[in-house]
């Protein structure tokens, strides 16, 4: 799968932009601020219905304007896909594959599927156990429809049981029938995405190491733990055991959104001893795990987007990051860099197709 061709309309900084990409390796280059990141996150929008970096649609519609176009041509098991996204401020999103629409967006993710590496994904280590349910979630969420279903029928669950928490705690009376409806589906939903993520963690964990070996050159011993309360109770007896202090805090504090993923760094938390550069280099193997994980269960390659992860690695492990992904057939690639020099010398070393395009506040040039 790849992706041949985009066009922008009124997309964060760009007002119109056509674009034909290499279906190997793309390279956007130029100084910070100049627009890079927002093709990566326009590629990004076309596989997920959503920005990788803004939560709401409308902050991604350049400023002045009412809407946003993004246009592209993909390649996918040798057919053409055409696929259109239109957002309107007040209106609906509109999604459409081959002129057809999307009556519901869930039923896009999944058909063409990428990877980003992001500084951004320093949160993954830094915040909080709700950011790494959000990347276990992804990643799940891309292969198997029924788990991303799943997810959403248990986030309208439960927060329609802590509305009913907090309607209790308003009227002074408790109707637990009411209470068990809701108990219901949590625990039908939450077991089946429990199970879900054990599997994931489990086939993860080996594919993670072997790239961490690889990018860090097998200095350090690296660990992924998957933490639930469903693993020391069956979820039955831990909404039982939680019902007094869910109606007292007026909202749910066991199921399996509070899972977490332990991240850790010989044997000690990442986020605790990791230097800067064991970080990251945490971060980039886990994520060429994520895309090597996808490509195994869909049986072809997501799109790997790289986004100036190189800023804090020196030149050995820049070059051993980009020769592994492209002499290792990951298929269609996109980097930004601030260092077109670095990227040149690296790619002229490797017999492999690539498009080199320069980014400034002229626009974007290609000068491959």
């Amino acid at each position: 799968m790849y992706l041949s061709r985009i066009s922008l309309i009124n997309f964060k900084n760009y007002d119109q932009l056509e674009l034909n990409f290499s279906n190997k390796i793309n390279c956007f280059v130029g100084d910070n601020g100049t627009g890079k990141t927002n093709l990566l996150d326009a590629v990004y929008y076309l596989s997920l219905t959503k920005s990788f970096f803004n939560a709401l649609d409308t902050q991604n519609i350049r400023h002045g304007e009412d809407q946003f176009l993004i246009q592209a041509d993909f390649k996918r098991d040798g057919l053409d896909e055409k696929i259109l996204c239109v957002v309107q401020k007040n209106k609906r999103k509109v999604f459409k594959r081959n002129k057809k629409e999307y009556t519901k967006l869930s039923r896009h993710v999944g058909l063409l599927p990428v990877v980003m590496i992001s500084p951004a994904d320093n949160s993954l280590i830094t915040e909080g156990s709700d950011e790494r349910r959000k990347f276990i979630n992804a990643v799940i969420s891309q292969f198997d429809r029924e788990y991303l279903e799943s997810i959403m029928r248990y986030n309208r669950a439960l927060g329609q049981r802590n509305v009913l928490l907090k309607n209790f705690h308003r009227s002074g009376s408790y109707q637990p029938d009411l209470l068990e409806i809701w108990d219901e589906q949590l625990i039908q939903l939450g077991d089946y995405i429990h199970q879900k993520r054990i599997e994931f963690i489990r086939d993860l964990l080996p594919i993670f190491q072997q790239y961490y070996e690889s990018v860090s050159e097998g200095r350090e011993q690296i660990g992924l733990n998957y933490k639930s309360q469903l693993l020391e109770k069956d979820f039955r007896t831990l909404l039982r055991d939680h019902e007094q202090k869910d109606r007292i805090l007026q909202y749910t504090t066991a199921g399996i959104h509070r899972d977490d993923l332990e991240m850790s760094l010989s044997g000690y938390p990442i986020k605790r001893i990791g230097s800067q550069g064991q970080q990251k280099t945490f971060l980039v193997a886990l994520k060429l795990a994520k895309f090597d994980f996808i490509r195994k269960v869909n049986g072809f390659h997501p799109i790997l987007l790289l986004d100036d992860v190189f800023d804090k690695f020196d030149a050995n492990r820049v070059k051993q990051i980009i020769r592994l992904v492209a002499e290792h057939d990951f298929g269609q690639i996109f980097i930004t860099d601030t260092n077109p020099e670095r990227i040149k010398n690296i790619l002229n070393d490797l017999t492999i197709d690539y498009k080199l395009f320069h980014i400034d506040q002229n626009g974007v040039q290609d000068q491959t």
